[in-house]
C-alpha cells in the first residue's frame, strides 16, 4: 500500500500534469483562431490586389496554400478533441504556418513583400509557448526561409497605371503589416499570457493543497504516536480506579463514589479516543467511509457530544433533511464535533445546528453568538495554524476544511448580521439507498 505522501504526491503530479494538458490544448485552439485569421487575410488580400488593383497573381497556387491552411485547420481541430497537445506539436504547428507564409510570399513578391514581417509573430508565439530548444528550431528554420526569399524571388508584374504608386503602396502595405502585426500579437499574447497565468495559479493551488495535506499527514503520525504512548498510562489509571471503587471507605461515601465513576467514564471515553485513533492510522483510506442518514448521523453526534464536551446550550434544526443521505466516516464526524466545540467556546451562552439539503448539496451550518471573524480571519479561514485564538491554533477548521475537500464539498464562514459566526461544511449528497 503507498503511504499517505506517497499517494499525495502522485495525485498532484497527475492534477498537475491534467493542468499542462489543458493550457496547451487551449493554446492550440488560439493558434487554431489565428490560422483562420490569416486564411480570411490571404484570401481577401489576393482577390483584391488581384481584381481590384489589377496586379496579375499566379492564383491557383496562391489558392491551394489557402485551401491547404483550412484543411490543415479542420483536422487540427479534429484531433484537438480528443488527444492531448505536445511541445512538438505546438511546435510542427508554428512550422506550418511558417511554411505557408514563406509559399505565399514566394508567390508574391519575395522579401520585397511588405508582409514579409508576419514572420515576427510566429516567432514571438513560439518564444512564449515552446521549449528552448523548440523556440531556437523556429528561429533558425524562418531566417532560412527570409534569406531563400531574399535569395531567389518572383517580382510582381505591375500594371503601367498603378507604376506611378508603387512606392507609396509599398508603405501602406508596410504599415498594414504593422498594425496587423502589433494587432494580432496583442490579442494572442494577451489570450495565451492568461491561460499560462490561469495553470499557473492551478498549479499554485495545487502546491498548497499538498503542503496543507502534508501538515494533515504530519497531525496524523503524531497523534498516532501519542495515542501509543497514551495507552499505557490510561491503562494503569483505569486499574486504580478499580481497586479504588472496592475500598470500603470510597464503597461508603457515595459522594466520593459518584466522583471516582464519573473519573472511570472519562477515562474509558479517553481509552476509546486513542482506540480510535489508532484504528483510524491503520485504515486504508475509504475504508471507513459509507452511505448514511443525514439526520441520523448528526443526530448520533450531537447526542454524544452533549453527553461529553457540552458547556452551553445547542439548538437543532434537522427538519429539512428527509431521507437524505451522504457519504460520512470518522473523519466527518470529527469535523463536526470540532466546528461544534468551536461554537461552544465562542459563544458560552449558547450555539446553533441546523442542516438543509437541496438536490445535489448537505448544509452544515454551525451557528454562534460570539464576536465572529475579523477580515483577515475570514481570509485564512480552514488555513493550518490561522486562528483568532494565537499561535497553534486552527487546526479544527484546517482539518474540517480539508475533510470536506476530500468528499467533494467545501468550508464556509462568514459574519452574522446580527453577530456571531456562521460557519458551513456543504457536502455532495450520496445517490438515494434503496
Amino acid at each position: 500500500m503507498d503511504s499517505p505522501l506517497l499517494a499525495l504526491t502522485r495525485r498532484s503530479a497527475a492534477q498537475a500534469g491534467s493542468s499542462r494538458d489543458s493550457t496547451a490544448a487551449e493554446n492550440m485552439r488560439q493558434l487554431l483562431q489565428l490560422r483562420w485569421m490569416a486564411v480570411a487575410g490571404q484570401l481577401i488580400t489576393i482577390l483584391v490586389v488581384h481584381f481590384l488593383l489589377g496586379v496579375k497573381l499566379p492564383l491557383f497556387p496562391m489558392m491551394v496554400v489557402v485551401a491547404l491552411q483550412a484543411f490543415a485547420n479542420i483536422i487540427s481541430f479534429v484531433l484537438l478533441s480528443r488527444d492531448r497537445v505536445t511541445n512538438v506539436e505546438l511546435m510542427l504547428g508554428l512550422l506550418f504556418d511558417v511554411g505557408s507564409l514563406t509559399a505565399q510570399l514566394s508567390l508574391s513578391g519575395g522579401a520585397t513583400n511588405p508582409f514579409v514581417s508576419l514572420y515576427l509573430i510566429q516567432v514571438v508565439l513560439g518564444a512564449i509557448l515552446l521549449e528552448s530548444w523548440s523556440v531556437w528550431v523556429l528561429v533558425v528554420l524562418t531566417t532560412v526561409c527570409y534569406a531563400g526569399l531574399a535569395a531567389d524571388s518572383r517580382p510582381l508584374a505591375y500594371p503601367p497605371n498603378i507604376e506611378p504608386l508603387i512606392g507609396d503602396l509599398n508603405a501602406l502595405g508596410a504599415w498594414l503589416s504593422f498594425v496587423l502585426s502589433g494587432t494580432l500579437l496583442a490579442m494572442f499574447v494577451t489570450r495565451i499570457s492568461r491561460n499560462l497565468r490561469a495553470r499557473d495559479a492551478f498549479l499554485a493551488d495545487l502546491r498548497q493543497r499538498a503542503a496543507e495535506e502534508d501538515g494533515i499527514v504530519r497531525i496524523g503520525l503524531f497523534a498516532s504516536g501519542a495515542a501509543h504512548e497514551l495507552g499505557t498510562p490510561l491503562a494503569s489509571l483505569a486499574v486504580i480506579l478499580s481497586d479504588w471503587r472496592r475500598l470500603p471507605k470510597i464503597a461508603q461515601d457515595p459522594e466520593l463514589a459518584g466522583e471516582l465513576a464519573e473519573m472511570q467514564a472519562e477515562v474509558e471515553r479517553c481509552k476509546a479516543i486513542v482506540t480510535d485513533i489508532l484504528h483510524s492510522a491503520g485504515e486504508p483510506r475509504g475504508e471507513a467511509m459509507q452511505s448514511v442518514g443525514a439526520r441520523a448521523f448528526l443526530r448520533d453526534i450531537v447526542e454524544e457530544w452533549r453527553t461529553t464536551l457540552a458547556s452551553g446550550p445547542l439548538t437543532v434544526d434537522l427538519q429539512g433533511l428527509g431521507d437524505a443521505a451522504v457519504v460520512a466516516g470518522p473523519s466527518l464526524r470529527q469535523a463536526v464535533w470540532n466546528l461544534l466545540d468551536n461554537a461552544a467556546e465562542a459563544s458560552p451562552g449558547g450555539a446553533a445546528l441546523v442542516a438543509t439539503c437541496d438536490a445535489d448539496e448537505l448544509t452544515i451550518k454551525v451557528i454562534d453568538e460570539g464576536r465572529g471573524f475579523t477580515e483577515s480571519e475570514l481570509a485564512g479561514v480552514g488555513k493550518l495554524y490561522h486562528s483568532g485564538k494565537g499561535a497553534g491554533h486552527g487546526v479544527g477548521l484546517f482539518l474540517a476544511s480539508n475533510v470536506a475537500r476530500r468528499l467533494g464539498g467545501r468550508l464556509a464562514a462568514m459574519n452574522r448580521p446580527e453577530g456571531g459566526a456562521d460557519v458551513r461544511l456543504v457536502l455532495p449528497l450520496a445517490k438515494s439507498r434503496r
